[in-house]
């Protein structure tokens, strides 16, 4: 095999160091596997943090691209295409409740930022209510309801009116929402803060406390959604009814593609409000259609909600004293440790893992949907061993 360029050299030289890479240079990918460009192939639990749900070069989605790439790339939302109308009317299906309005976008944080917009405009009030440890991107708005202080500090001052209390705490959480709150903003699972579910009476209270005060309830599913945790949203496991949602990751096909999800109290929104020059573009409206009828068609929630329940008890059953615990939705798994994390990352990866951290003690596990039961066991052996 000849040589491979020197692209790590080249991106080290020409960027700006904002990402802490990892040495492998990864040149292609089919299912849950990729190969780097020494020829290594690895089971890939990374998946672009949840992008890649459906797989790496799932057929229906490459075939869906090159069909569109072909014959329109852009197409500004002042006119209107076929694969935008097909995609929103498909979420829209997969959707519960009244949530089939859609403001597309580009990714997860744009998603976000444009949610506080409309509940600002709609409820006519400033303040945003979201929980400690969570994550929302890192754009200015997004950054602001985001929890971690080493990325808020250094971009200070954030966006204001936007303020945090305790995850699963209800009394504490619901005392911050009162008549000034125009939102409240929280995942259902955190990811980022070390794949933590909500307690079902925690954000059963939330809602009942938006209803109260006249707040809307907005969820970020943007790592959540798209059948990852074993139902097509998060949500769906609560039995709440959120008046937005934010989308991105899965449900783009691997594209930039991020929607905010709307419901029938979020109106009165005027044109030009807020728009997005490459939001729903023909192309990656394509690959989101083709990505959303492969989650349906091949039941990917329903499969992620089986073999997720049996990688965790596989971890579970291993009973490793290094271990704190186990927790997670379908395949969103993360496994708590009682030290740093960040040093079984190279060992899995010799082992033909790759994973992920969720804070500084937790490794988090988002395997393609599609993955297979042996290669699930493969990634659990080559936990077990590297932790024993």
């Amino acid at each position: 095999m000849s040589e491979a360029p020197d692209w790590m050299e080249l991106e080290d030289r020409h960027g700006l160091g904002v990402y802490a890479k990892r040495p492998i240079r990864l040149v292609r990918g089919e299912g849950a596997r990729v190969v780097d460009a020494e020829g290594r192939e690895y089971i890939d639990c990374v998946t672009g943090v949840g992008v890649a749900a459906v797989g790496h070069a799932h057929p229906r989605v490459v075939e869906a691209i090159r069909d569109q790439a072909g014959r329109l790339v852009t197409a500004y939302e002042l006119f209107y295409h076929e694969m935008r109308a097909r995609f929103t009317a498909k979420l829209a299906a997969l959707l519960p409740g009244d949530l089939d309005r859609f403001f597309l976008c580009n990714s997860g944080t744009e998603a976000v930022e444009g949610a506080i917009k409309f509940a600002r405009l709609v409820t006519g009030r400033a303040g945003i209510t979201a929980a400690m440890r969570g994550y929302h991107g890192k754009t200015m708005g997004a950054l602001s309801a985001t929890w971690e202080k080493s990325y808020r500090t250094p971009a200070e001052p954030l966006v204001p009116a936007i303020g945090h209390a305790p995850f699963n705490n209800i009394e504490k959480f619901t005392a911050r929402i009162d008549e000034e709150t125009a939102a409240v903003l929280v995942e259902p699972v955190q990811g980022e803060g070390g794949v933590r579910p909500a307690d079902p009476s925690f954000l059963a209270a939330v809602e009942t406390r938006c209803r109260e005060v006249g707040a809307l309830l907005i969820l970020d599913e943007v790592q959540t959604g798209g059948g990852r945790t074993g139902k097509f949203l998060a949500a769906e496991h609560f039995g709440v009814t959120p008046d937005m949602v934010c989308l991105a990751k899965a449900v783009g096909g691997g594209l930039p593609l991020g929607v905010i999800a709307c419901g029938a109290r979020v109106k009165g929104i005027p044109p030009r409000f807020h728009t997005s020059t490459f939001g729903g573009n023909p192309l990656s409206c394509a690959a989101g259609l083709a990505a959303l009828e492969v989650i349906e068609q091949e039941g990917l929630a329903e499969r992620a909600a089986v073999l997720g329940a049996r990688f965790r008890k596989q971890l579970t059953a291993a009973d490793l004293p290094v271990v704190r615990g186990v927790r997670g939705l379908g395949l969103m798994i993360g496994l708590e440790l009682k030290q740093k994390a960040g040093r079984y990352l190279a060992p899995l990866a010799e082992r033909g893992v790759l994973a992920l951290l969720a804070g500084n003690s937790v490794l988090r596990f988002l395997p393609p949907l599609v993955i297979t039961e042996s290669d699930l066991d493969r990634v659990a052996d080559a936990v077990i061993e590297v932790l024993q």
